[in-house]
């Protein structure tokens, strides 16, 4: 159905994000999806310098993900909260593109150990990915308590979760197919 581009939010050690997006690009995969799963711990990115447009011989791994972030039909961040805010490492893997994320919807995961889930991190994202065009549904998913929600393998053990996914991803899939008409028709730019 639709290219995905799913970031994680975290690089520490022992972190919890990765189960959760490794449960949402699965349940984005069972709807049939093409997930990208961008993990910034894997990439390795230096602390940006230059935006890759700025580049002149970007390495591959940058043009690879260049590819995938241009190529998606809408992009889903799964976040920490970190001080109120998103991590650094998000924030300095998407700060490499800017073109390539116009005119495409974004759904935002947060997460937390405690019980607001991330809210902060979730609206901080909200600015950023507006200024990078790529505006968020209106819907967030957070996850409070993350650590008594997924066990140590990820497997969900809060199921009420699973509902509040599905709403969500009904939600962005609609903005993702109304976007995608819009650009069938062209852009302002």
């Amino acid at each position: 159905m639709a290219k995905i581009a799913l970031f994680v939010g975290s690089v520490r050690q022992d972190r919890h994000g990765i189960k959760v997006a490794r449960w949402m690009s699965n349940k984005l995969e069972k709807r049939g999806h093409d997930v990208y799963f961008i993990d910034p711990l894997e990439l390795q990115l230096p602390m940006l310098d230059r935006m890759y447009k700025e580049m002149t011989n970007p390495p591959e791994k940058l043009r690879d993900l260049r590819e995938k972030i241009k190529n998606a039909d809408g992009y889903l961040p799964v976040t920490p909260e970190y001080n109120h805010s998103t991590s650094a490492a998000l924030k300095n893997t998407l700060d490499y593109f800017l073109e390539e994320y116009f005119f495409k919807p974004s759904a935002i995961v947060s997460y937390s150990v405690g019980q607001f889930g991330g809210i902060n991190a979730a609206q901080h994202l909200r600015q950023i990915f507006a200024e990078l065009g790529a505006p968020s549904i209106s819907s967030s998913l957070q996850i409070s308590r993350v650590q008594e929600t997924f066990d140590n393998d990820g497997k969900l053990l809060a199921t009420d979760y699973d509902k509040k996914a599905n709403r969500f991803l009904d939600e962005f899939e609609w903005y993702m197919e109304a976007f995608s008409n819009q650009r069938k028709k062209g852009t302002p730019y």
